[in-house]
């Protein structure tokens, strides 16, 4: 199949593109495209108006600011994958990358194209979670910020009116040393993640784990941030009984169920994947403490 007719814009500045969302009616706005073309070829979406992204230069940037990395919306996948600042504050951002689809689609994909479609198995908005990320709006009412904790509204939702764009997301780093993983289980490399795991670890000087994030995504609508099971944690050596106890708690959260996988099977995996998260951060933070 191919898209229903459209009307295509293609603007050069943020006071442009803000314009054309306020004005046009029933609009998408295409980035990498990535996830939106097969959706207008198969006409899952048939919009009236196609606004094309990419002559905007200023959404594009990765930069560090006030302790926090930012990155604009319409930076490409594969830029942050091998970005050298990323590398050295948020390197946890390349490892999840790795997992999201292959080196064609990271080419083109955007990370605001992934944190806008917000797809459950998506692993962007899962680190975004990890590190509370604020994504920047802006629209005809002017800008706002909104926490990735109030960014997915339901399935596939985020917290965007129809005349507002996302322009940037900032990332707060921790101050302390500490280490990270990311860990996924997919049937096939490139695959949606069945269950996806990240993970930030800081120890405290005497080996016990002074700090936690753990994010799930893959599992629910949204990512899901393990807050309790990080505050237990707290005070804790960074031993297998405490990574177990971990895992126990992921086993019982509720998970999503579909035609080829069970509730339970998320389960399972989300208690497994917490377990070698943890360890394997554990370990990191150790060489970096």
């Amino acid at each position: 199949m191919k898209p229903a007719p459209f009307a295509y814009h293609r603007p050069n500045t943020i006071n442009d593109l803000v314009a054309l969302v306020a004005s046009c009616e029933n609009a998408k706005l295409i980035a990498g495209g990535q996830s939106l073309v097969p959706m207008l070829n198969m006409r899952y979406v048939i919009p009236d108006h196609v606004i094309d992204l990419n002559r905007i230069e200023s959404l594009n940037f990765i930069r560090e600011n006030n302790g926090a990395i930012e990155i604009g919306a319409m930076t490409r996948q594969c830029e942050i994958e091998h970005d050298q600042l990323i590398a050295r504050r948020a390197p946890i951002l390349q490892d999840a990358l790795r997992h999201v689809g292959h080196l064609q689609t990271r080419s083109r994909g955007t990370i605001g194209g992934s944190l806008c479609h917000l797809d459950p198995a998506a692993e962007l908005p899962g680190i975004a979670a990890l590190y509370d990320a604020t994504l920047h709006i802006a629209g005809p009412r002017g800008t706002r910020e909104v926490n990735i904790a109030d960014w997915s509204l339901g399935y596939m939702t985020p917290a965007l009116e129809p005349d507002e764009v996302l322009t940037h997301i900032t990332f707060p780093l921790w101050k302390e040393p500490h280490g990270h993983a990311f860990l996924e289980i997919a049937r096939r490399l490139g695959d949606f993640a069945i269950v996806g795991v990240g993970c930030l670890l800081a120890l405290d000087r005497n080996g016990a784990i002074a700090r936690a994030a753990i994010s799930l995504v893959g599992v629910s609508t949204a990512p899901v941030r393990l807050s309790d099971t990080e505050a237990a944690l707290i005070g804790q050596k960074p031993t297998e009984s405490t990574f177990k106890a971990a895992a126990e708690h992921a086993r019982t959260i509720e998970c999503l169920e579909d035609a080829q996988i069970s509730a339970s099977y998320r389960q399972r995996l989300a208690g497994v994947l917490v377990a070698r998260a943890l360890k394997l951060a554990s370990a990191r933070a150790e060489i970096t403490k």
